[in-house]
């Protein structure tokens, strides 16, 4: 199999977490032994030893063994596959002729094209080769993808599935780190590419380029950072009547096995709003390390907090009408599931706001990826489709569902 070729350490960066979850550090760190960056902080127990970040490498599951049938969703819905067979499936998003994009990260390298050819879905790969490119964006018949060094444009591209242009370079100065490298971009109800860049490491004191969200123009111009003190956010999206930008931000690792809990963040006054990291998590504790001398009072507080290590991914407002009236304007939330805790958890879960715009309560929508404390599938994005279905991705089984509402 084919592995992205990301350098880390001189090891692509694939290739360096398979052989950091084995226990052995990268080649150019052999002599040394030193600690994968995920493993900074790690306690010296059995059970935290037995922890890596990918308990099992994502593989391309038939359609016929996909967990399907052991997934739950409340009453009057339905879940089924869309499509199958998709290594490493991650980011989606939909171009104005129904074409569906999806991204890889670790493994594939690759942005897919999945066109629907009378109720069976084609899939085409469109870029290969691409290093942890899983950031992808549809503007105005353009793709934009994110790596942690570039983004990248292909113009027309749905025009062109089965001969992709060479890409246009828009923006490459990202700091293309390995930890917490890889990017969720999204276009804004201003017109700006929104793009993240995370900590690079698990916890330390980041330099000004990094813990942040930043906007840009769609030609790469204009650079100016929208919210500090966030971790590593890999989802956000605007609120459809205020614009407002929120995000998912996945906090530190090792700190306990129920905490820090991860958080739903809104921006409510951008380039003037610090989110905590690394001094405070959860806007609940501060930092063993980083957090003397300060307060949480001191940052914003999270909207909503998601679950201890819950690692949520994608996520969009729902803007469709195909689902019951109370889903309108709510936030559906990719939750990945842990890999630093002993107990595993991961579903799509629904946040509803009230009135004012602030969160009610989050609830479990779509549930059954785990079983005997195992993992039978992690969501990793949603999508809103255009007939107000939604798609949900899988990248441990390289599928995509589907989930839909009554008829």
């Amino acid at each position: 199999m084919a592995l992205a070729g990301f350098s880390w350490f001189g090891t692509s960066l694939a290739a360096a977490l398979l052989i950091a979850m084995a226990g052995m550090p990268p080649a150019a760190a052999q002599q040394q032994e030193e600690e994968p960056s995920w493993a900074v902080g790690r306690p010296k127990n059995e059970e935290a030893a037995r922890m890596a970040p990918i308990a099992q490498s994502p593989f391309p599951t038939a359609a016929d063994k996909l967990p399907v049938a052991k997934l739950k969703v409340p009453e009057g819905f339905k879940v089924e596959t869309w499509s199958s067979g998709i290594l490493d499936a991650r980011g989606l998003r939909q171009g104005d002729d129904g074409t569906v994009f999806v991204s890889s990260l670790f493994l594939a390298g690759k942005i897919y094209a999945v066109r629907d050819r009378g109720g069976k879905r084609e899939v085409k790969t469109i870029a290969e080769g691409l290093e942890a490119a899983n950031g992808i964006e549809y503007h105005k018949g353009a793709l934009y993808v994110a790596t942690p060094k570039e983004i990248l444009r292909y113009d027309a591209i749905e025009a062109n599935l089965d001969s992709p242009p060479k890409p246009v370079k828009v923006f490459d100065d990202l700091p293309g780190d390995a930890p917490h490298g890889w990017k969720f971009i999204k276009i804004g109800p201003d017109g700006k590419l929104y793009v993240p860049v995370g900590a690079p490491c698990n916890i330390c004191l980041p330099s000004e380029r990094h813990a942040l969200i930043m906007r840009i123009n769609p030609d790469g111009s204009g650079k100016e950072v929208v919210a500090r003190g966030v971790r590593n956010t890999v989802g956000f999206d605007f609120h459809p009547q205020t614009g407002e930008l929120w995000f998912t931000d996945n906090q530190r690792d090792w700190l306990a096995e129920d905490m820090p809990l991860d958080e739903l963040n809104r921006v409510t006054e951008p380039g003037k709003q610090h989110f905590g990291y690394p001094f405070c998590h959860s806007g609940l504790m501060t930092d063993p390390e980083f957090g003397w001398g300060r307060s949480c009072d001191e940052f914003t507080r999270p909207a909503a907090l998601l679950g201890p290590h819950a690692a949520p991914l994608g996520m969009r407002f729902y803007t469709g009408t195909m689902f019951p009236q109370q889903y309108r304007n709510a936030i559906f939330i990719a939750r990945h599931g842990p890999w630093n805790r002993t107990k595993k958890d991961a579903d799509v879960a629904v946040a509803f706001l009230d009135a004012d715009g602030r969160v009610r309560s989050v609830e479990p929508f779509l549930t059954g990826f785990v079983e005997n404390n195992n993992y039978l599938g992690r969501p990793a994005d949603v999508m809103v489709m255009k007939d107000g279905s939604i798609l949900v991705s899988d990248d441990h089984n390289g599928a995509i569902y589907r989930i839909s509402f009554g008829g």
